[in-house]
């Protein structure tokens, strides 16, 4: 038996994410601020459509969110017309936003005034996972909130853990994005000596990918970064919002991040170079332009 559930945000994460709720059987209502967005997926999924965000959660047990940043997550959940104001008492709130560990718990607190549950529940796998329906997702919140809508995140989610209390799903996605960062850099600089030397690559990578060196980004990346096709994926300038938190929250916690501060600068000159919506993996880009102006 499905449940009923809003889906708030339909970019290229949302919009696929929100279509595998009705895959699964759910009855799915819709809000996305461009109103035209939210017609085209009623027209390919069926559901409706609402004028505001609490319109879309009234009714619903479940409300998913998924927009650009802190101020946005605000803006759709908070105030008079926002997902809180239209959720009935004991529904819950799972924003799978990538924001900060400090939104999470504001509105996890303001949630539980209300009588209502939140779950901060950013996810991995890109806009490829969420067509797919096999993203990574990351919780923070309170277990019993977490096992009733389990089964609904799972719709779209190969992986999905309660990692603890509420923020620990963002604070878990910085890891992931740190590790990312670093991972995307090293491939950058293999690929571009093996390039540089004459080697094999395509024999190269066939063989360090058995071993230590392996990784979701060489198996799925290295060809595309040698041909420069960067039309797809995860964009530069949401990495960069990503790492900014990453930054932010590290400065905090009295931890230094030298390897994450250095790819985020080197990701700000691939924005100079037009690459802002270019895939993350263009970091390669980079140093290939490097190496023209020697």
């Amino acid at each position: 038996m499905g449940e009923k559930v809003a889906f708030i945000g339909l970019g290229v994460m949302g919009f696929p994410m929100a279509g595998h709720l009705v895959k699964a059987g759910h009855e799915v209502t819709v809000y996305n601020r461009n109103a035209a967005k939210a017609e085209a997926w009623v027209q390919k999924f069926g559901g409706r459509k609402a004028d505001t965000p609490a319109a879309a959660a009234k009714g619903n047990k479940f409300v998913m969110s998924c927009v650009g940043n802190d101020d946005d997550l605000r803006s759709v959940i908070l105030g008079a017309a926002g997902a809180f104001a239209g959720m009935d008492k004991g529904a819950t709130l799972v924003d799978h936003t990538t924001a900060s560990a400090d939104v999470a718990r504001e509105l996890a607190a303001d949630a539980e005034k209300k009588g209502l549950g939140f779950l901060d529940a950013p996810v991995s796998g890109g806009q490829a996972g969420a067509e797919n329906g096999v993203l990574t997702v990351m919780v923070g919140g309170k277990e019993t909130t977490y096992g009733p809508a389990e089964p609904v995140i799972k719709a779209y989610a190969r992986m999905c853990k309660l990692l603890g209390p509420a923020g620990s799903g963002q604070l878990t996605k910085m890891v992931n994005q740190i590790c990312i960062a670093g991972t995307v850099q090293g491939l950058s600089e293999g690929l571009a000596l093996a390039r540089a030397t004459g080697l094999d690559i395509a024999s190269v990578v066939e063989v360090i990918s058995k071993g230590a060196a392996q990784s979701w980004q060489m198996e799925n990346r290295y060809k595309t970064m040698l041909e420069s096709k960067f039309d797809f994926g995860f964009a530069v300038d949401w990495m960069r919002k990503d790492l900014g938190i990453c930054l932010n929250e590290a400065r905090r916690a009295g931890v230094t991040l030298p390897v994450t501060a250095l790819v985020d600068q080197f990701y700000a000159e691939v924005q100079q170079m037009g690459g802002s919506r270019w895939d993350t993996s263009s970091l390669i880009a980079r140093l290939e332009a490097k190496k023209t102006k020697q």
